[in-house]
């Protein structure tokens, strides 16, 4: 996706095209790999940053292209999939000495030039793996990045699909959803760390690499919180393997694996074991624009660029995935590590990548072929159970047949591993002790970026509606983020945090109920004034069997009806008193304009309506509660904090 001289496949010479230069690469990568022409004497290490922008109301802002007017002549800043994301490519540096301490500066650099550019915009970067904030409206084609490719993928992969993306996600609350095409992916940002290896030490780096994922993930979690559910730690891993699931059916029911996939088996030989399987599994969807015969190249003494291989690698998402470059005229080969989230500072992510690199550097000779001591369906579980707990996971290691906790795991052998690796690698004492350090005092005490993020969203839900909460965590974040202190140490948010009232209460949606009791067309009269007697409310919404708002129910129509019932009412339904004409409003609806709507038809409550569907009401109640909020900032003086 990166690759701007692309094109989609869309016929079938085309589509035999891509797959006549994907298997030249194939042979020359082997004829490469058999004369040993890969890179030895030197080894690198690279980062890509991906980050959100919010805006005012610390909600998802489409600033990216006047960010990048205001960048433009710096080639590391690039566009993501939609006008809310923004990506920085840092140089690679020699994995060395300083390079730790250096890949910090580099991003703290660029992403104060980011930032800078963002608040002229009244916008802020953030770093987070999920935007706490971010809505449904949001995932919209209207904010998809205005360059060719990006819109022709996402065609495909709708096209691909039928227009029928289904996500579910369980955690303490549970998302379930389904959306026309692929947006969803943009709701994720991550961390991307590359490791340069030699080519015969690849197969056991990269098992390796497979094995250790699980520990690094609960280590790093930092995406709890997506369209207000607290679903897993690590929420990335299951949204992004839904977002750009294309199977159909079939190979659903023979387990296919998707394209987004943690893998399906050890690598025996070499990168072409997963370049070939790949190449096997799936079909090509993009073909690159720029032609090269690699075997030709490769006779007349010149290193091909392999353009059909790593388009296609580039269309399979590994969480591990092999990588082929050039670097000063020599080939290299090299892991991109995708687990990791954005954030929650640089600071945390530069330790992430410390832990990362000494553990695969210090790789012990013990677990040289970790092959032989686990199942590869064991790392791939403890994989699935650190992204869904975090901390929390608990892990098959080494053989045994006994659960080991992440925390425990970590501490016992992978900071030690990692310490001998960052050392092996002549990294500097003082900088290994202080990432890694990090690391030892976040597991320490589990305060992790998606522990901190759980934690002050359910504390301020308790105060305030949910919007409100997601707000003010949003908002705390971005503040503490700005210190640069890493996140064990922080506070919890405050809901002041999220700056004056006229941000926080600026539309329905952040004010908005949407713990909903719902009745149906059919149900008892009587068991409508049961639940409002239960529940102390005075409004009752009616779907169909559809799923569809069809009515309303008040207090008032209840009094009214008993008033004039004539006789038994145990057999009258809701559909018989039920005011069928709704007023509805969009959650984006100012809630001036909505109180207005209260007044002028003298209703109570504001059914809120996205995309068809019933996704919260405001009522009568919800704007006394936000009027005594105002009056109380007034009283005292509030300042006008929009930072």
């Amino acid at each position: 996706m990166g690759a701007a001289k692309v094109t989609i496949i869309n016929d079938k010479q085309t589509r035999q095209e891509a797959m006549h230069h994907l298997l030249t690469d194939l042979k020359a990568l082997e004829i490469m790999l058999d004369k040993g022409l890969f890179e030895t004497e030197v080894q690198r290490i690279g980062a890509e940053q991906e980050l959100h922008f919010a805006g005012k109301d610390w909600c998802a802002t489409p600033v990216a292209m006047q960010v990048l007017e205001q960048l433009e002549g710096q080639p590391q800043f690039v566009n993501e999939l939609a006008l809310f994301n923004l990506e920085i490519n840092l140089d690679p540096l020699v994995f060395e000495q300083d390079c730790l301490r250096q890949l910090e500066h580099d991003l703290y650099s660029n992403l104060k030039k980011v930032e800078m550019a963002a608040r002229r915009l009244d916008a802020h970067a953030l770093l987070v793996g999920v935007l706490p904030t971010i809505r449904s409206s949001d995932i919209d084609m209207k904010n998809i990045s205005p360059l060719p490719r990006y819109k022709m993928m996402m065609d495909k992969l709708a096209n691909l699909r039928n227009h029928q993306f289904d996500f579910r996600i369980e955690g303490v609350d549970e998302l379930v959803t389904t959306f026309p095409h692929a947006m969803f992916e943009s709701v994720t940002a991550s961390f991307q760390v590359h490791y340069q290896l030699a080519q015969d030490d690849f197969a056991k780096r990269y098992n390796w690499a497979q094995a250790i994922t699980a520990p690094l993930v609960a280590a790093s979690t930092n995406s709890p919180i997506l369209l207000g559910r607290r679903l897993w730690r690590e929420s990335r891993i299951a949204l992004f393997q839904q977002s750009v699931d294309i199977r159909h059916p079939s190979q659903m029911i023979r387990q296919h694996p998707p394209r987004v996939s943690f893998g399906t088996e050890w690598v025996k030989d070499s990168i072409l074991d997963i370049y070939r399987n790949d190449a096997a599994r799936y079909q090509p969807i993009l073909i690159s624009n720029r032609k090269e015969n690699a075997l030709e190249v490769l006779e007349q003494g010149e290193i091909p660029k392999l353009y059909g291989l790593n388009i296609h690698n580039g269309t399979v998402y590994k969480w591990n995935r092999p990588c082929y470059g050039i670097t000063d005229g020599q080939p290299h080969l090299r892991i991109e590590n995708r687990v990791l989230p954005s954030g929650p500072t640089i600071l945390d992510e530069v330790a992430n990548a410390a832990f990362w690199l000494g553990m695969m550097h210090g790789m012990p000779d013990e677990y040289a072929d970790i092959s032989q001591k686990m199942e590869f369906d064991c790392a791939k579980g403890n994989f699935l159970r650190a992204a869904k707990h975090g901390l929390a996971a608990e892990f098959f290691w080494g053989g045994s047949t006994k659960r080991i906790r992440a925390n425990e795991l970590i501490h016992r052998e992978m900071l030690p591993i990692a310490k001998e690796g960052l050392e092996k690698a002549n990294i500097n004492p003082d900088d290994i002790m202080h990432y890694l350090g990090i690391i030892e005092e976040r597991v320490e005490t589990g305060r992790t970026g998606s522990q901190w993020l759980v934690s002050s969203f359910e504390k301020l839900k308790k105060k305030a509606g949910k919007q409100e909460a997601l707000m003010a965590t949003t908002a705390g974040m971005s503040r503490r983020q700005q210190t640069g202190q890493p996140v064990h140490t922080w506070s919890l948010a405050d809901l002041t945090e999220a700056g004056i009232w006229l941000h926080r209460y600026e539309t329905v949606g952040q004010i908005m109920t949407t713990d909903l009791f719902t009745v149906m067309e059919d149900d008892l009269v009587e068991y409508v004034a049961n639940i409002m007697d239960w529940r102390n409310i005075r409004h009752l919404l009616v779907e169909n069997d559809d799923g569809i708002l069809s009515g309303v129910v008040s207090s008032r129509n209840l009094i009214k009806y008993f008033a004039n019932a004539q006789s038994n009412c145990q057999d009258i339904s809701v559909r018989d008193i039920m005011s069928e004409e709704v007023v509805t409003v969009p959650p984006e609806t100012k809630v001036i304009d909505a109180v207005k709507l209260l007044r002028s038809n003298k209703i109570g409550c504001l059914p809120i309506i996205e995309q068809g569907r019933l996704v919260g009401v405001v009522t009568e109640s919800d704007f006394v509660r936000v009027m005594g909020e105002v009056l109380q900032g007034v009283t005292e003086n509030e300042p006008v904090n929009v930072s």
